[in-house]
């Protein structure tokens, strides 16, 4: 029997690692913070993906791996299927999850993150909100990591609460 834990408890839990690293251990050093957010959602997305292939066999290719990311792991992980993927066929994956729960709750003026013309605190949680992306996108990394794709992942979320992830390949 596998262990639950309230979905609220643990986007509280990430919400306070993010709002840690960039706020108080990292304040003055943002691109040190992200970093480090990152490689915690690595080690996460690592150890998780290692845990739901346990008992299958080894991907013939890139595709079928970011399927499995599409459908199997990010079920698991937000109990819903990745809405759209689309790939230019050259290593390049973009990952589109209309609804991404973690910025469900946030609210930003759509204009000042798309704009980057912004006041002080609008800027403030548009910073925060980008810090919040690195951790799925440190999953991402982890996840294909461990299923043998080198990558780079970046976010976009000129369209909350939708997020692109973007997966290029080393």
């Amino acid at each position: 029997m596998g262990r639950e834990v309230a979905e609220s408890c643990i986007d509280g839990v990430i919400i306070e690692m993010v709002s840690a690293y960039a706020s108080r251990f990292y304040s003055s050093k943002p691109d040190l913070a992200a970093r480090r957010i990152e490689a915690i959602g690595f080690q996460v997305g690592h150890q998780l993906s290692e845990r739901y292939t346990m008992e299958r066999p080894r991907f013939a290719d890139h595709l079928e791996a970011i399927k499995f990311i599409c459908k199997d792991f990010w079920s698991e992980l937000f109990k819903k299927q990745i809405d759209n993927l689309k790939t230019n066929h050259r290593g390049t994956f973009v990952l589109q999850d209309n609804h991404f729960r973690w910025l469900t709750r946030i609210s930003l003026d759509p204009a000042a993150v798309a704009n980057n013309d912004a006041t002080s605190e609008s800027e403030s949680g548009a910073d925060m909100t980008s810090m919040l992306l690195y951790f799925p996108c440190g999953i991402i990394r982890g996840a294909l990591n461990n299923l043998g794709i080198s990558c780079a992942v970046s976010a976009d979320m000129t369209n909350l609460p939708a997020c692109k992830f973007t997966c290029d390949t080393c």
